[in-house]
């Protein structure tokens, strides 16, 4: 509403100059100039607020740049003007046009070199001042900069829907021309990958609780001319900005922690959100197929851990209540052993933990996960390492 009114005041200030100068070439009664110096007035007024209006996305590095980069320019041309006025005399004469001409181009050059040379410096944040540099201070929670792969995986915006992240989303401009690249693939399902980035992204946008930000990615570290990959910008463009880099990717995870680039593994997070489940504990679980060896049942929690139940393929499809006798923790996820639940009426001691109660003691697991976790498919998975101690 302010800014509105900002722009109103300018337009009803821009529309009585107009008035004055017809009423001033009204007066000495040149009617040429009367009527090209106000329409002159008027598009050289409405082109600023057209401008203003199309470029809404304005950054403060780049307004100030150009603010000093002008005055700067002024500066160093009116004291090369000065140095060079007796050779311009000596040269073209003391009363010669060229004089003033020769001086406004001597201000019009440094004044372009210096808005330049500040634009392409700019988020450097060295102004002016010699020996001293301005740091960047950021308001809030760090930055969190998002890599190809977490916005194709799409679990990003499942988490920043539960309000559990409020720090500013940051996509570099070379990560959205990666995810178009893809999307535009003659692969069906790197282009349906690449589509389904992008509507993440989209939704990511829609968010009123996010604030999300496209980044040019132009930092010094990037400007040497060299072609850079991905990654490696990735951790250079986070590195710059103090964020930290959120990534499904292993090896982006290791060369980041590496250059002490702070890494949220979205894997590492789901990971540690599963339940946790302690030897001795009951759990109630599906049985939903057999396993690998005779008499085992595999089921699945509401979060997609394994479960495997000794003595449980009788059970498949009912919902049975076990005791937990080891977990095991693996790189592609956590697995929890058990077997049924026999306690009897009125007792709660479970069996020990690892006690096998006959048949085979092997834990073996199926050859094909479940719908919890699709990185365990097609591998054997170890046996329980407490089975065979009774």
């Amino acid at each position: 509403m302010l800014l509105w009114l900002v722009r109103i005041t300018y337009i009803c200030l821009l529309i009585g100059m107009v008035s004055i100068a017809i009423t001033m070439f009204a007066d000495v009664r040149d009617s040429t100039s009367m009527v090209l110096v106000p329409v002159a007035m008027l598009l050289v007024g409405f082109l600023v607020l057209f401008t203003d209006l199309r470029e809404k996305q304005k950054q403060i590095t780049t307004i100030s740049a150009v603010y000093f980069g002008l005055l700067l320019g002024l500066l160093l041309g009116y004291l090369f003007s000065l140095a060079l006025a007796p050779i311009i005399e000596m040269t073209y004469g003391e009363k010669s046009p060229l004089n003033l001409l020769s001086r406004l181009l001597i201000t019009v050059i440094c004044c372009y070199v210096t808005i330049s040379t500040l634009l392409q410096t700019k988020d450097e944040f060295r102004f002016i001042i010699p020996y001293v540099e301005f740091s960047k201070q950021t308001r809030g929670g760090r930055p969190l900069v998002l890599d190809t792969s977490v916005i194709i995986d799409g679990r990003i915006a499942d988490v920043c829907d539960t309000k559990l992240i409020d720090n500013p989303l940051i996509v570099p401009r070379f990560v959205l021309q990666e995810l178009q690249a893809i999307a535009d693939s003659s692969d069906k399902l790197k282009r349906n990958r690449g589509r389904r980035g992008l509507d993440v992204l989209k939704r990511l946008q829609n968010n009123p609780k996010l604030q999300l930000q496209m980044h040019d990615g132009n930092v010094p570290e990037l400007r040497t001319g060299e072609r850079v990959r991905v990654d490696e910008r990735l951790v250079l463009l986070a590195k710059s900005l103090n964020a930290r880099v959120v990534t499904n990717d292993f090896n982006l995870n290791k060369i980041a922690q590496l250059q002490g680039v702070d890494v949220i593994n979205l894997n590492e997070l789901a990971n540690a959100m599963k339940t946790v489940a302690l030897p001795g504990e009951y759990l109630q679980v599906r049985v939903v197929k057999a396993g690998d060896q005779v008499g085992q049942g595999v089921g699945y929690l509401d979060d997609g851990t394994m479960v495997v139940i000794e003595q449980g393929r009788p059970h498949i499809g009912q919902e049975i209540s076990i005791v937990v006798t080891s977990v095991l923790q693996t790189p592609a996820g956590r697995m929890i052993f058990g077997r049924p639940d026999q306690r009897t009426s009125g007792s709660h001691t479970p069996y020990p933990t690892g006690s096998g109660s006959g048949g085979d003691s092997k834990m073996g697991l199926p050859p094909v996960s479940g719908p919890g976790d699709s990185r365990m498919g097609g591998t054997a998975l170890p046996r329980d390492p407490k089975a065979g101690e009774a």
